[in-house]
């Protein structure tokens, strides 16, 4: 039985967090260490060494359609398990690589492993909550597992100064193993035995024509595509501007972390005050903000060099600090109607969430070459498309008729 009011419980949100962080500290911890991964296999293009960012994104999407439907049928806790040997299989590669053909190879082979945390997590989460407790419970989630954004590039630069760049590989593939064995003694399967949806040719049709039923559903699987993308252009192009454009090497690792903290706050906000407002009208002022500051920096530097450092960071933080209101409850609204097919549904909304976010990162990537404007025009080209989105879906109503 889904929990309506029920408070939610503090180890449950952790290990949904700790399952979800395995897929941020193997994005992050690696960003000190991109030029050193360049230099060993003898990439030397900033822009072809986004990959290994942008890449584990594409896995992430790919994995989610093979696992999310799995999960619908043999359980969630197998599917994590399947999940964490496929990615220890890709750190192996990884570490092995001997170029950047078979380093890219490993990376998305390691998002379609990390695919089962971030998308069981999900449907554990609506197995046991909906409507607005869903989204606290997200949000909650979402603020513990910023925490690892935030220290993952500080202690990825540690481990780079004092062994190399593989021993970043082994430091994720233990914490990989620490809390796959707590997921293993402490969380209960969640899914429920009539719920259950065997293996058949057309059961990933099926689900996705459950899935086109509920308008929210969709556009808000579209609005997070859209936001995560210009997210993406970020994160794959931060070590490039803190490092390359700005020269600030040493401090790269802890502007990192502080912007990571806006998020985490904001965030954390949100699963306080969202029962009080309601997911839709906390994440619908948030997108106007969003869009705004994105606004304001493109017509403010259009024909200016970089700002300061101070001014961009500035930037940044607040444009961030708006997401920590967006992520969880737009990830909330579309799963809501959708609980009895959660896991294929999260799979969906994952793999098209992803499909877009990773083209528009590329595209958007190859901009960010001297200059950080092309970062704010993307975020806020994605911003207005996602509030148009928006306000096209004025309530939830089907698609398609049943």
């Amino acid at each position: 039985m889904q929990k309506d009011t029920q408070k939610p419980n503090f180890e449950f949100i952790a290990l949904m967090a700790a399952l979800m962080s395995i897929v941020a500290l193997s994005i992050d911890a690696l960003l000190p260490a991109i030029p050193n991964i360049g230099e060993a296999i003898n990439s030397t293009d900033p822009t072809d060494n986004q990959m290994l960012i942008t890449m584990i994104f594409l896995g992430l999407g790919v994995g989610q359609l093979f696992f999310g439907p799995l999960s619908d049928c043999y359980g969630r806790k197998p599917v994590v398990y399947l999940g964490m040997l496929v990615f220890g299989v890709a750190s192996f590669i990884c570490i092995a690589a001997p170029n950047l053909e078979w380093m890219v190879f490993g990376r998305i082979l390691q998002g379609i492993g990390l695919s089962t945390a971030r998308t069981i997590a999900i449907a554990i989460i609506r197995d046991t909550y909906k409507g607005d407790y869903m989204a606290r419970v997200m949000s909650f989630v979402t603020a513990f597992f910023i925490l690892v954004p935030i220290v993952a590039p500080a202690i990825g630069k540690v481990i780079l100064d004092a062994f190399n760049w593989q021993a970043i590989f082994y430091m994720q593939l233990v914490f990989t193993f620490i809390v796959g064995i707590w997921f293993w003694k402490r969380q209960p399967e969640t899914l429920h035995p009539e719920y259950k949806i065997p293996i058949t040719s057309h059961m990933f049709t099926d689900g996705l024509k459950e899935f086109l039923r509920y308008r929210e559903t969709v556009a808000f699987t579209f609005v997070s595509g859209l936001i995560t993308g210009a997210f993406l252009v970020y994160l794959s192009a931060s070590q490039h501007i803190f490092e390359d454009m700005y020269g600030l090497k040493d401090t790269f690792p802890y502007i990192f972390a502080g912007l990571s903290v806006s998020i985490g706050l904001s965030t954390f906000s949100n699963g306080t005050l969202v029962i009080r407002f309601g997911m839709r009208k906390l994440s619908f002022m948030a997108l106007i903000a969003f869009c705004i500051v994105a606004i304001l920096f493109v017509v403010l530097f259009w024909s200016s060099a970089n700002p300061n450092i101070f001014i961009l960071v500035a930037f940044l933080f607040l444009q961030f600090f708006c997401l920590g209101f967006m992520w969880g409850n737009f990830r909330s609204i579309a799963m809501e109607p959708i609980g009895h097919i959660a896991g294929i549904g999260a799979a969906i909304n994952g793999f098209v969430s992803t499909v877009i976010s990773v083209p528009i990162a590329s595209f958007i990537g190859n901009f960010v070459d001297d200059k950080v404007l092309p970062l704010f025009v993307g975020l806020a080209i994605c911003g207005l498309a996602s509030l148009a989105i928006f306000l096209m879906v004025k309530k939830p109503r089907p698609l398609l008729t049943a």
